[in-house]
């Protein structure tokens, strides 16, 4: 610290000097936390020397107790901790830990909704009652993105950041283990929205469309890039963290013991590995970016710019713009749809199909519960030929061409009608 001067240690990790960057003359202590690469600097508010050694030392003994006993040493307001939260979330995000638009999102959440809600109260200060209060509190202030009330949806996810500020106020000591919320979320969980079938089929039809009238051969190439991005995701189920990590050498072609060629995906996000498999037309739909991209060598990232420097957005505008004039950007139950979407989308058809969910949660690197927490819904509906198999009027019926499968060539032919054993 440069503007430090007049320095004395009074003992190891407590030391007291002035500030040569102020007018006044008065002391200053920094402390550090034991067993920490951690320091807590305070004002003595004295010029006295003698004066300022006995208040360090009561101030010293004073940050012991509080460690000893699981009291808080720093005290911050609420919007000082989220501004070194999002901080922290923009430097994953580069990082590749979690995606650019993730991160926009929280940065959104604290700017409009968190900071004017709580944004000065102290941080020690903020309870789980004061978080159970949010929901009121923007039902009441806020409005949504289509000017009406906020969606559950947008609630729940704006709580969800709050509760993440103050697991990582605790993660920093700025308060106690025991004052971070532990309760659930009040608000019933929003559906993931995926595509049906028929809205799927619209989508990639009306795409071949919206690259065709592109003006320039700019905007050519970066719609054939998020077109070709939108069936990858839909036919793997990546997340868009693990789509902005993938490079060239990560993408190889195997085949089965019956000869079946398939895509594998090493893919790397949330800071874990993993190996996901695609079907074989997957393979096209990454040589169509390979075409006509200008990073190709095996450490270059898949989805890029037009430069070749990895797309950190992931065609965000581009996919909210075919969503929009593909008039699919809202699903049925109002919730406006994202790039997540695709991933919803695949494991939605994917169950459909009776795809068993162990398998299914092994390959979208997710667990058990959360598949049948957030996509049990599909089940009893969507696969009643096989729950009510053997019943009377439930006879084995032949073979039926599915209508969901995921396949960026489905729609170039008319769907194919049911056949049936005579």
């Amino acid at each position: 610290m440069v503007f430090v001067v007049d320095s004395e240690e009074l003992k190891p990790g407590l030391r007291l000097f002035r500030r040569g960057d102020v007018k006044h003359r008065n002391w200053y202590c920094r402390m550090k936390l034991p067993k920490e690469d951690k320091y807590k600097t305070v004002s003595l508010k004295t010029a006295n020397i003698q004066d300022a050694r006995d208040r360090a030392f009561d101030l010293d003994a004073e940050l012991r107790f509080k460690l000893k006993h699981d009291v808080p040493v720093f005290s911050r307001q609420f919007s000082q901790v989220a501004k070194e939260f999002i901080d922290f979330q923009k430097q994953r995000s580069e990082a590749g830990e979690i995606t650019h638009h993730r991160w926009r999102v929280m940065d959104s959440h604290i700017r409009t909704q968190l900071n004017p809600y709580t944004g000065s109260t102290q941080i020690t200060l903020v309870g789980e009652d004061r978080w159970k209060g949010y929901a009121i509190w923007r039902k009441q202030t806020g409005k949504g993105r289509s000017g009406g009330l906020p969606s559950d949806g947008t609630i729940r996810d704006e709580m969800t950041t709050f509760r993440s500020i103050v697991n990582f106020a605790a993660r920093k000591q700025y308060i106690r283990e025991s004052q971070v919320f532990s309760g659930k979320l009040p608000l019933a969980k929003t559906r993931r929205e995926e595509f049906t079938p028929e809205e799927y089929r619209a989508l990639h039809t009306f795409a071949r469309g919206w690259i065709k009238d592109a003006r320039l051969d700019l905007h050519t190439w970066y719609r054939t890039v998020a077109y070709n991005f939108l069936l990858i995701m839909t036919n793997s189920g990546m997340r868009p963290s693990e789509a902005k990590n993938l490079r060239w050498r990560d993408v190889a072609i195997h085949s089965d013991k019956q000869g079946r060629q398939f895509v594998a995906l090493s893919v790397r996000g949330k800071g874990k590995f993993r190996t996901l498999v695609a079907a074989s037309n997957v393979a096209a739909y990454f040589d169509r970016i390979r075409a006509i991209s200008k990073a190709t060598k095996p450490d270059d990232f898949v989805f890029t710019s037009d430069r070749g420097v990895a797309a950190k957005t992931l065609y965000h505008s581009l996919i909210e713009d075919l969503l929009i004039k593909s008039k699919l950007l809202m699903s049925s139950s109002g919730s406006r749809r994202s790039t997540y979407c695709f991933r919803h989308t695949y494991a939605t058809f994917r169950l459909t199909e009776g795809v068993d969910v162990y398998f299914l949660a092994k390959q979208m690197g997710t667990s058990v519960k959360m598949i049948e927490d957030h996509y049990g819904h599909i089940t009893p509906v969507k696969n009643a030929d096989r729950i009510l198999q053997g019943l009377p009027g439930w006879e084995p019926a032949g073979s039926i061409e599915s209508a969901t499968t995921v396949n960026g060539g489905a729609s170039d032919a008319s769907p194919k009608k049911p056949r049936t054993k005579k």
